[in-house]
């Protein structure tokens, strides 16, 4: 029961070789030469060119229209106009000063960070920005630490052996 039995239809099969590649084929071009020769006959204009002309067309309209609602008192279109003609303002944080000792230790810094905030001198949610960046500094400076003490200890275990 151990032989396999083969089947009667599989016994003349053999694996088809890959077919060449590199042979041109029955209607393909020769390397260099065109596989569309005439092309676009000159003077007959590109089809996306004229939808995107006609698009420009249709849109300077629908502004046009948009900006005429807008100045009857139409607050939707105005809405529009105004949101595609002017920038968003984007929140920027106040320059300020105050008494910052960047020698000092990390939670030194945070702590005048915070008396900032309770003198007066310092707006949360800029102390917040001042305090994200002080952790990032100190994230850095471990970073750089822990990379220092492994190159001392691998210095160290290469000089004994």
């Amino acid at each position: 029961m151990t032989a396999a039995i083969q089947p009667p239809w599989g016994t003349d099969w053999k694996p088809a070789s890959p077919p060449d590649l590199s042979a041109p084929r029955d209607g393909q071009w020769k390397p260099g030469e065109s596989g569309n020769p005439r092309g676009r006959p000159p003077g007959r204009p590109d089809r996306r060119l004229l939808a995107t002309e006609q698009m420009l067309d249709e849109m300077r309209n629908i502004v046009a229209v948009l900006v005429g609602k807008a100045l009857e008192g139409d607050t939707n279109a105005c809405a529009v106009v105004m949101s595609k003609i002017l920038p968003s303002v984007k929140a920027q944080a106040e320059k300020v000063q105050f008494e910052f000792d960047a020698t000092a230790s990390i939670s030194e810094q945070v702590a005048s960070v915070l008396d900032g905030v309770a003198q007066g001198k310092l707006a949360p949610d800029v102390a917040r920005l001042i305090i994200e960046s002080i952790k990032s500094l100190a994230d850095v400076r471990a970073t750089e630490e822990l990379s220092a003490r492994i190159e001392a200890l691998e210095t160290a275990t290469d000089a004994r052996r």
